[in-house]
């Protein structure tokens, strides 16, 4: 199984954020994008807002789930495919105990799961409704972290937007001295920009992100369901091979049209 540092997200930030910066340096400098009240109010605001309309643990959950952004954890479905079909010869031979030899091997937890109830020897449908209860609760620890990124990625705008709504206010408060009209109406345009800057380039690509990994983690739960399927019905290594390329097919099929439909909207 890969485990390293997934190098687009990487990318993606560093060259997202250099890039904003080599724009504003070429423009003016730095130090006229840096305002610590306005950087408060976005961060402190977007922090706050998170911890009001989440519970704790869910927040501290995605503190855990976060990183799998940043790595890139998988193994290829072609590898798992000829893992099944290797387990499905060996079940074949030597019945399913003589699959124990083989677990230690196996990293992916949802696999070595379904392997173990097999060599236990429980019940069909029973191994099939605890991987489903498994796949469902994965989707479910995701789709928390997905929430809580993209509402944070609502939410720093709107900070942002406040954060400018105060600076006006205190902007009008003081009309006295036209001079500092300019200046303070920069201020007070900085909050929107820090809050559009986290939103677009950390938090909503951020749960695009978790979202394609639960896709990718989903499918190969499909694929281990099928295979372990077919090791209880004691198919035949060659039969459960053409299945899961037929099924693996498919998937990259079905990936393939949901991605054309949601580019054409």
């Amino acid at each position: 199984m890969n485990d390293k540092l997934d190098l687009a997200t990487v990318a993606g930030i560093i060259s997202g954020l250099g890039l904003l910066c080599l724009a504003i340096f070429m423009g003016g400098g730095m130090g006229l994008f840096f305002n610590a009240p306005s950087i408060l109010i976005v961060v402190g605001g977007t922090v706050a807002a998170t911890l009001i309309n989440f519970p704790l643990r869910e927040v501290i959950r995605v503190m855990k789930v976060a990183p799998k952004a940043f790595r890139s954890s998988f193994e290829e479905p072609t590898r798992i495919m000829e893992k099944l079909v290797t387990l499905c010869a060996e079940a074949k031979k030597q019945g399913f105990l003589g699959l124990e030899a083989h677990v230690e091997k196996i990293e992916n937890k949802f696999f070595k799961s379904g392997l173990n109830m097999v060599i236990d020897g429980v019940e069909p449908e029973q191994i099939r409704a605890t991987l489903r209860l498994q796949t469902m609760a994965m989707q479910e620890r995701h789709k928390t972290g997905r929430n809580v990124f993209e509402s944070m990625g609502q939410w720093a705008p709107a900070f942002g937007m406040i954060g400018t709504l105060i600076g006006l206010v205190q902007m009008m408060a003081n009309m006295s001295d036209p001079s500092a009209i300019g200046p303070q109406m920069a201020v007070a345009l900085l909050t929107t920009f820090y809050g559009a800057v986290m939103s677009n380039v950390i938090f909503l690509p951020m749960a695009g992100k978790l979202k394609r990994l639960t896709e990718v983690e989903l499918a190969t739960h499909k694929i281990i369901s099928e295979g372990i399927t077919g090791i209880l019905t004691g198919s035949s290594p060659m039969l459960l091979e053409n299945r899961l390329k037929s099924f693996l097919e498919t998937t990259r099929q079905e990936d393939k049209l949901e991605r054309e439909a949601v580019g054409a909207v």
